[in-house]
């Protein structure tokens, strides 16, 4: 897939519920292999999705419990089985049972925090990886969901925190019976995936550029606390997904060089292009906070150039007013014999004496350039 191609933003699901968060200590104590869903609750139904193909044939339905697999199987047909939603603990543990899935995956599944990872079993891959969109109401505001995927043989499972667009894509080249997804196995289907979702990076990255690249032009002239406030929140964020995306090129290393019968070889070099995509994306990440560094660094530099202009400015006033207070300060002395008290013109004369110092000073400062 081009992964400089523009993709419409997310339209998440309208949510019936409140959202919940449980925080992993809620699981203290319980053993392990407890189904717990860990992390904010962003749907409140768990959605199933059921779509089997082959060279001649594509079905897509949604299904309403795990008891309709049993009627789904057929090994002529590729399933994918796509959950949206996590809240319904009861269903993921069903799916597990049905398609002999070890109960500590499906504790990972259930646990949203997870680093993308993959793991290797007798009759299946587990991967974690990280879905980051951008929420388009805020600046430079990055929304994560975690996204789950089983290979197994004929079969693909992918777990969704909530229901979004991110896998129209592929359905969309479904339709294309002569296309490569319908000649190629479960493997390739899984790759697609991956590369859909390395594919939202690529978006992200253009947005970033459309939000940096007038911060630069601008930080020299609005050194507000509004600018700072940008500047940082797009200094976490980068953090945030660098954390997210750097171990993802393990993830696409490791599956080029475990020897499983459930990755053919000739789709192994697919997962290399989506690794060489990740690996832009670091670099780009990489740079990007360069980018951002410098112009934290540009804006304290900024504020203290702006602090540096007005400390010379008090000391300049000051300067001036040195000398006229010292004469003001002798003639305001109680001393009882002081002529020039007494004479005529010794009022406009301190004036003149005051006028021509001071335009002295600032004559002087000009021919300095200090002002």
């Amino acid at each position: 897939m081009n992964p400089s191609a523009t993709k419409p933003p997310h339209q998440s699901q309208p949510l019936t519920d409140k959202a919940e968060y449980t925080s992993p200590a809620d699981k203290s104590g319980l053993p392990a292999g407890t189904l717990v869903h860990i992390g904010e609750k962003l749907e409140s139904r768990c959605r199933i999705t059921v779509t089997q193909y082959n060279a001649g044939t594509l079905i897509r339905r949604e299904i309403s419990s795990i008891a309709e697999l049993q009627q789904l199987k057929n090994a002529g047909l590729i399933t994918w089985i796509n959950v949206d939603g996590l809240s319904d603990t009861k269903i993921i543990e069903n799916i597990g049972q049905e398609l002999d899935i070890h109960p500590l995956v499906l504790e990972d599944i259930l646990s949203t925090h997870q680093r993308p990872k993959l793991e290797e079993y007798d009759n299946f891959l587990y991967m974690v990886i990280k879905g980051i969109s951008l929420d388009y109401e805020k600046n430079f505001c990055l929304q994560y969901e975690q996204i789950s995927i089983l290979l197994l043989a004929n079969y693909v499972i992918t777990f969704k925190e909530k229901a979004d667009d991110t896998f129209n894509p592929i359905y969309v080249h479904l339709q294309n019976h002569n296309g490569r997804m319908r000649q190629f196995g479960s493997d390739y289907l899984a790759y697609v995936i991956l590369d859909t979702i390395v594919d939202e990076y690529f978006v992200v990255e253009d947005n970033l550029d459309d939000i940096m690249d007038p911060l630069e032009d601008n930080i020299l002239f609005n050194s507000g606390k509004e600018m700072l406030q940008t500047v940082q929140q797009i200094r976490r964020g980068l953090i945030s997904m660098k954390r997210n995306i750097s171990p993802l090129r393990e993830l696409l290393a490791t599956i080029q060089r475990i020897d499983s019968p459930l990755l053919q070889p000739k789709t192994l070099r697919y997962y290399g292009d989506v690794y060489d995509h990740v690996l832009r994306v670091s670099d780009a990440l990489e740079s990007y906070r360069e980018r951002i560094s410098a112009m934290h660094d540009l804006y304290l530099s900024s504020i203290s150039n702006k602090m540096n202009e007005t400390i010379k400015f008090l000391t300049i006033f000051a300067t001036i007013f040195i000398p006229l207070t010292f004469i003001a300060g002798i003639y305001g002395m109680n001393f009882e014999y002081m002529p020039e008290l007494k004479w005529r013109w010794a009022y406009p004369a301190i004036w003149g004496v005051f006028i021509t110092i001071g335009a002295g000073l600032l004559i002087y400062f000009r021919k300095k350039k200090w002002m």
